[in-house]
């Protein structure tokens, strides 16, 4: 069998060290800190510029649920427009509808704005209504990936719909495993579900450059140090890779 990891990246630095450590591709994404939005064009070109990997770009527009207005739509399909012109190798997205379905009408528009590129259905699908639904509409739209933890916070709390998910799959959609994926929970999960696509950051908190630092301003979420930097390891990436060629 053919393992994958992916690496959900949201530097420069972050995915030259997940090529480092041997991811096959990564998840381009802006904020992570907040479960990712859409990328910025420079950021793309400038990964392709210094890594080899396979990129699939993250197209969310902004922190929040899965359910979009006109504006954020039309935004999308803009976006699917340009990386699919800069050469993006996939696109991760999702949508969802106000009950929780899979609005498959606006993933078709933007599977069709894709063109050669894959789709990837990423974790709207853990808060949709009905994941077995869900699954077969994904099938039937063509879509290459599922990004899923199971519907918990956690794969390894979701690793029994993960299972049934990789069996009722049968080979025709890649169920990508993601969510507190480390080189010890994939050890584990492998067998126990028999998934063989694993989705994680590798992350560690790195100081600040900064000397001269300003003590109670935040920027953003309060609790948040503005003087930690969140980047991918080469070496948490190399483990987990290692785990996987195990088996």
């Amino acid at each position: 069998m053919e393992y994958v990891l992916e690496a959900c990246v949201d530097s420069v630095e972050s995915a030259i060290a997940a090529q480092q450590g041997g991811a096959k591709r990564v998840e381009l994404c802006g904020n992570l800190i907040i479960g990712g939005t859409s990328p910025g064009k420079a950021l793309f070109q400038a990964v392709r510029k210094y890594t080899d990997l396979e990129i699939r770009v993250l197209l969310r527009p902004r922190f929040g649920d899965f359910c979009y207005d006109e504006y954020e739509f039309e935004i999308m399909k803009e976006d699917v427009q340009m990386y699919r012109e800069l050469g993006a190798d996939g696109i991760v997205t999702g949508i969802l509808l106000p009950d929780g379905r899979l609005d498959s009408v606006r993933m078709g528009e933007l599977i069709r704005e894709a063109g050669n590129a894959d789709v990837a259905l990423h974790r709207a699908f853990d808060v949709c209504s009905d994941p077995y639904e869900t699954l077969e509409g994904a099938v039937d739209l063509g879509i290459k990936t599922i990004l899923t933890s199971g519907q918990k916070n956690s794969a390894w709390e979701g690793r029994e719909l993960l299972r049934e998910l990789v069996r009722r799959s049968d080979g025709r959609i890649e169920i990508l495993v993601g969510a507190g994926i480390s080189p010890e929970t994939i050890e584990k999960l492998v067998p126990f579900t028999g998934a063989q696509a694993y989705h994680m950051s590798g992350k560690v908190t790195l100081e600040s450059r900064m000397q001269f630092r300003r003590d109670g301003v935040s920027m953003g979420f309060p609790g948040f140090s503005e003087y930690e930097i969140w980047q991918t390891d080469a070496d948490n990436i190399r483990r987990a890779v290692d785990v996987l060629e195990q088996f």
